[in-house]
């Protein structure tokens, strides 16, 4: 099958310097990984959230900024589940210039929605684990197959792309996902999804289940990694590694339970670490984040990877004084504020250093002898042990206490 990229919308991406990976990872010298395509699920996974639910208007922002980072693939939601929900993947169907999907059960009017909504990919599903073909969905195995198959078959005869996902896969008897998987194979569907769906792989285990799918089917192979271990990211990531060519992803995470695969997550671990251009506009992360946070209402945790507010942050003393030297010292170096439209920035509190308190009174005016820049970090160490934010305003009257100049004075008074 050949699988179409989209032109990218960037003007530029700088590679990162194998090189810059000394000591120990100096062994690295290339990729593991050739290309990554994200399919981002924010849309549907994501808005399954508990108590979560997007609004018309908040699916139609958050798909158009996915279309216009130059996302692959934007699951839209589920077409049968509501006539509001038909009309939103219908628009955005018809709006983006991206490929966008609409999920459906093995189920005839799922599929029919789906293909009437417009979408140019049906991703079908149905359970294959022991415990959810008995107590979820109520059917054999053979029922599962036959009805995959047709479902299948269904939508390749009405000539839109098709993906099949056997659902709780890493918790499926190995034999079962070979049968279920060759005989949607030999019904000609062009995706296979590998849902972790309860979240119990593991990166190598996971990698493994991929490479031996890989013997079971022709089709690309698509996985989908949920967070119930803080193992997402690694497991799509391990995916790659072991030969898939798409990771389903959410913005910040969200999801069922503890949520999905983070996009900016795998986005900028396959750009940063893996050194794979993946076509998207990463420069835009942060403020994608902030859209989808706001849309579903879950606060984005300070100590967030890539968006979180602590990302860039430091109040360490050695730390900032390392990184007002050299940033590279204590970030990562291949991952910059820039990259994710992020800004860094240094926290005056109980951890502070005089460099940081330096830096910060020059930023605000003033022009402190070393004496008094020891003597306002003391201030500001005090303060922050209280558990008080040390803000501009706490930091210009310390500033002020100790009778520190400001840079425009003619030296005759204080600040």
């Amino acid at each position: 099958m050949q699988v179409q990229c989209l032109t990218t919308r960037r003007l530029s991406r700088t590679p990162r310097l194998v090189e810059f990976f000394q000591g120990t990872l100096a062994h690295i010298t290339e990729s593991e990984i050739d290309n990554v395509r994200i399919f981002d699920t924010t849309l549907r996974d994501g808005e399954q959230s508990p108590r979560t639910s997007f609004s018309y208007d908040e699916k139609r922002s958050i798909a158009a900024t996915l279309d216009e980072m130059g996302t692959h693939v934007i699951e839209a939601g589920f077409p049968v589940n509501s006539e509001a929900e038909f009309e939103s993947v219908s628009d955005i169907a018809a709006a983006t210039d991206t490929t966008v999907c609409g999920l459906a059960r093995v189920v005839d009017k799922d599929v029919e929605a789906a293909l009437d909504s417009g979408v140019e990919l049906v991703h079908v599903f149905v359970s294959t684990s022991d415990v959810q073909l008995a107590d979820s969905m109520h059917a054999s195995k053979q029922e599962a197959v036959d009805r995959a198959v047709e479902c299948v078959e269904r939508v390749k005869e009405a000539g839109v792309e098709v993906m099949f996902s056997p659902m709780d896969a890493t918790r499926t008897d190995v034999d079962f996902l070979a049968e279920i998987l060759s005989a949607v194979d030999e019904a000609g569907v062009d995706w296979v999804n590998i849902p972790d769906t309860t979240g119990v792989g593991t990166p190598t285990r996971f990698a493994n289940l991929v490479k031996e799918i890989r013997t079971f089917t022709d089709a690309e192979i698509d996985v989908h990694a949920h967070d119930d271990f803080g193992l997402a990211a690694a497991n799509a990531m391990a995916g790659f590694e072991a030969g898939a060519s798409q990771a389903q992803v959410s913005v910040n995470g969200i999801g069922e339970r503890a949520g999905n695969a983070a996009f900016e997550e795998v986005v900028t671990a396959a750009e940063s670490l893996y050194d794979v251009d993946t076509g998207i506009d990463t420069t835009r992360i942060t403020e994608l984040s902030r859209i989808v946070e706001e849309a579903s209402d879950i606060p984005v945790p300070g100590n967030k990877p890539v968006v979180g507010r602590n990302a860039f942050s430091h109040e360490s003393g050695i730390h900032a004084a390392g990184v007002i030297e050299n940033s590279d010292t204590f970030e990562p170096g291949v991952m910059t504020p820039d990259m994710v439209g992020a800004q860094r920035e240094f926290v005056l509190g109980k951890h502070t250093g005089t460099h940081s308190v330096r830096k910060r009174l020059v930023e605000s005016g003033f022009a402190p002898t070393d004496a008094e820049v020891r003597e306002v970090t003391r201030l500001v160490k005090d303060y922050g042990a209280e558990k008080e934010r040390v803000t501009v305003d706490a930091l210009t009257g310390f500033a002020r206490d100790v009778g520190v100049d400001r840079a425009d004075d003619d030296g005759e008074g204080n600040a």
